[in-house]
């Protein structure tokens, strides 16, 4: 069986291509052929996924079989009854696989069985369905559309995060011929941009830089010139070979008139920690902002638990970006990289308060702006320094 890892071996976007084709010409005539669709998703789906990667697609099988019994259940509840117990266990059995799958390594030394490309995206998409559920926003739900829905093949692997009801309602319009003509070019631009991104700025800095400033940051030791130089590379090495994965599948989706929402939007011009994270990995930091932080502050409000929103607000930005840290890992880097976040947004709308009560006096001008981007932009790769591991390899590795 041919395994082939998404969006990485030429032969994929070649077999990608001749896949499309009839989808873009039934698209264009204003037919959308579902059944092939469904053909085409399968057979990427058991490229990627078979042979040596058999037991990540029984695992992944396995997984989509007990979400979507899980959610279809949920959704059968929920239009007769409301208990807000229920809606907490069926959150939590929507994560467990997730959190086996994180905590195995860490409790047992080996990776689980229950891993698989693209688990935690597939575990958001869930868990945002049943939060939708509960709300009462999805009122009709379909077995096979969850499927669907779940099994979206190029956004499977390195998202973007979409939204159930979103994408039902894009799936289920067959776009207007001027629509998908601007559908289509927005696709085709999306995946040359990939390539510039990932095949020649990520190689440049990921496999020909990156390792020669690593080999001399770690001959110095310690802190060091050749360190400044690692983080830069590495930050600019991790956006631009998850931006390329991200436009890929953005494309991909755009060119099967579905329109995929982005995820990244020049963050490195951001002013600020805030508006850097509506920007960066911007399907992620909604997800985090509607499903865990506006919640979380709804329910203190809601309960009376603290008074002060500005208290409100820091212990949701510690609690999202503490969960965002465990997300990644159990390292301590990815801890610290999650609470440098917190308190970094903490500062941030410190500043911001700060700034509107004293905007007479505070310059504002070119410089000013490019003065908060620089020190923005050198937040943020320290931040990406962090989360690289290389501080505990370099202080810490025996």
């Amino acid at each position: 069986m041919i395994n082939l890892q998404p969006y990485q071996n030429p032969t994929y976007f070649v077999l990608l291509a001749v896949a499309l084709l009839p989808l873009a010409i039934g698209l264009l005539y204003g037919k959308r052929f579902k059944v092939y669709e469904m053909i085409v998703s399968f057979a990427f789906l058991l490229l990627t996924f078979g042979g040596v990667k058999l037991n990540e697609g029984l695992a992944l099988l396995g997984y989509v079989i007990f979400e979507t019994l899980l959610v279809c259940g949920y959704h059968a509840y929920r239009k007769k009854q409301n208990s807000g117990y229920v809606f907490v266990l069926a959150v939590v059995l929507a994560i467990a696989p997730l959190l086996i799958f994180k905590l195995t390594p860490f409790v047992t030394g080996k990776p689980s069985i229950l891993g698989f490309l693209g688990i935690s995206y597939l575990t958001f998409k869930v868990v945002g369905t049943v939060m939708e559920t509960r709300d009462g926003m999805i009122k009709e739900l379909k077995w096979y559309h969850v499927l669907h829905f779940l099994l979206f093949f190029p956004t499977i692997s390195s998202g973007p995060i979409d939204r159930y009801r979103r994408f039902r309602k894009d799936y289920e319009k067959v776009p207007s011929r001027e629509k998908y003509l601007e559908l289509l070019g927005k696709g085709v631009w999306n995946i040359f941009l990939g390539f510039f991104y990932k095949f020649i700025l990520a190689y440049a800095f990921g496999t020909l830089i990156l390792p020669v400033v690593s080999k001399y940051a770690l001959g110095h030791g310690g802190i060091s010139w050749w360190l400044v130089a690692y983080m830069y590379v590495y930050a600019m090495d991790l956006f631009f070979d998850f931006a390329g994965y991200s436009l890929f599948a953005v494309g991909i989706s755009y060119i099967m008139g579905v329109e995929t929402p982005v995820n990244f939007n020049k963050p490195f011009i951001s002013k600020n920690i805030k508006e850097f994270w509506n920007r960066w990995h911007m399907s992620l930091s909604f997800w985090f902002r509607d499903y865990i932080y506006m919640r979380f502050v709804f329910f203190i409000m809601k309960n009376k638990l603290m008074k002060n929103r500005v208290h409100i607000a820091s212990v949701g930005y510690l609690l999202l970006f503490l969960i965002m840290g465990f997300w990644h890992g159990l390292t301590w880097y990815y801890i610290v990289y999650g609470l440098y976040h917190a308190c970094a947004i903490i500062l941030c709308d410190a500043w911001l308060r700060f700034k509107k009560k004293h905007k007479d006096k505070l310059p504002h001008n070119k410089f000013t702006e490019c003065l908060a981007i620089f020190v923005t932009f050198n937040v943020v790769c320290f931040s990406f320094l962090i989360f690289s591991g290389f501080l505990d390899t370099l202080f810490f590795a025996k």
